[in-house]
């Protein structure tokens, strides 16, 4: 019996993870669930789950949340605030930790994960994007168990040798990591058009089903940028060693392309139910709810190198990554600024880019030498991003 805490439960992933461990009550018990906004889902899971713990991500939150879980009669302790998610994370009662928060709020409480010895199940690739380093030395320090959940990334572990050694990919006998990526919705829009594109039309994915903010990333290619840089860190490469290959159809999730010629490839349907009941049970494997892959009713496989011109955001965190983890930090920052801002109306899809180059080249070059100085940088990056915002929308 593992006993589970699900950070960010009411989004897709941890949603998904609840389906997942719902068809398996006798090998999984749900501890801890934490939610941000949707309290009122976080409460109806919690009467299918019954939680020791339930927790708002936002303090200001908590008479809110104590009020629903009385009303409904569900008997659990609430908590909530920043130093709620790292304490649940690192409780002495919890095994395995699904980090699936969005966004930098994701960062302490995997940490915390990470530094009480878990097994940590990473949903949340700005953790690594942040704090790549800072992360993994945490990680061997405290002989944490680090699963990645993104499709790609989790598709990669499942391609790699069994005995691979973090950052030798040359004595394993391979030769490049080959990420995958549908393009998302815009991939045939003419590019004149993007300029004037909603939001609704930005996160509506033809292949996943995700929240809004990661459906922006995946229609400016950000998300793959971000995965790029989390691959560097999780499997300890180079930024030679990646190669990004678009592939609308989402089957195949990513490759490992060997010395010898051979290629290694995970493919399955797009659900991510398949990549978390691979990480909940592994080295085993369970029923997931996924239905297989038709071979017959694939009509269509296809590949293309990604247009950088259609792409910019791409090519800026490919370049981020090649700087150093303050590029890195502050892109993720600014992005999510400029994210945020173009899904509330402030300014178009194609600024966004526009707001992450123009941080990107006003952040100070430094080392990180501790999670106070990451913060520090995210913290300007914010700043700078929400001050461009504010002056192109006006």
């Amino acid at each position: 019996m593992q006993r589970l805490c699900i950070l960010g439960a009411t989004g897709s992933i941890g949603q998904s993870t609840l389906d997942v461990v719902a068809r398996h009550p006798e090998r999984f018990d749900v501890v801890a669930l934490t939610g941000h906004r949707n309290l009122t889902l976080l409460v109806e899971q919690a009467k299918l789950h019954t939680p020791r713990f339930l927790v708002a991500a936002d303090k200001q939150d908590y008479p809110v949340l104590a009020q629903l879980v009385a009303d409904a009669g569900v008997s659990c302790e609430v908590l909530a605030g920043e130093e709620a998610l790292e304490y649940v994370s690192a409780h002495a009662e919890i095994d395995v930790v699904m980090a699936a928060i969005v966004g930098a709020a994701g960062l302490l409480p995997t940490l915390a994960a990470v530094k009480a010895g878990k097994r940590v199940l990473l949903a949340n690739k700005e953790a690594l994007v942040m704090s790549g380093r800072l992360f993994m030395q945490a990680v061997r320090e405290h002989q944490a168990t680090l699963l990645p959940i993104d499709s790609e990334h989790n598709a990669i572990f499942q391609c790699l040798p069994h005995d691979y050694s973090y950052g030798a990919p040359a004595t394993s006998g391979i030769s490049k990591i080959l990420l995958t990526g549908s393009g998302g919705p815009f991939l045939h829009k003419a590019m004149h058009e993007l300029d004037g594109v909603t939001p609704q039309q930005a996160c509506k994915h033809p292949n996943w089903s995700m929240g809004r903010k990661i459906s922006v990333d995946s229609a400016t290619m950000m998300n793959k940028g971000l995965e790029f840089i989390e691959a560097c860190w999780l499997f300890g490469l180079t930024t030679e060693q990646i190669q990004v290959v678009i592939h609308p159809q989402s089957v195949i999730h990513s490759m490992v392309q060997y010395q010898d010629g051979s290629v290694l490839a995970q493919m399955g349907n797009p659900d991510m139910r398949t990549p978390i009941a691979h990480a909940l049970a592994y080295p085993k494997r369970i029923e997931a709810g996924v239905a297989p892959l038709d071979f017959a009713a694939l009509a269509d496989f296809s590949f293309q190198y990604p247009d950088y011109t259609r792409y910019p955001n791409l090519k800026l965190a490919i370049d981020a990554c090649q700087a150093g983890q303050y590029a890195t930090t502050s892109l993720n920052a600014a992005n999510e600024i400029a994210v945020e801002a173009f899904l509330l109306g402030k300014i178009r899809f194609t600024q966004i880019a526009g707001v992450n180059e123009h941080v990107l080249q006003s952040i100070d070059a430094l080392e990180l030498n501790n999670i106070d100085t990451v913060l520090n940088v995210d913290r300007r990056a914010r700043e700078l991003a929400t001050s461009l915002v504010a002056r192109w929308q006006g």
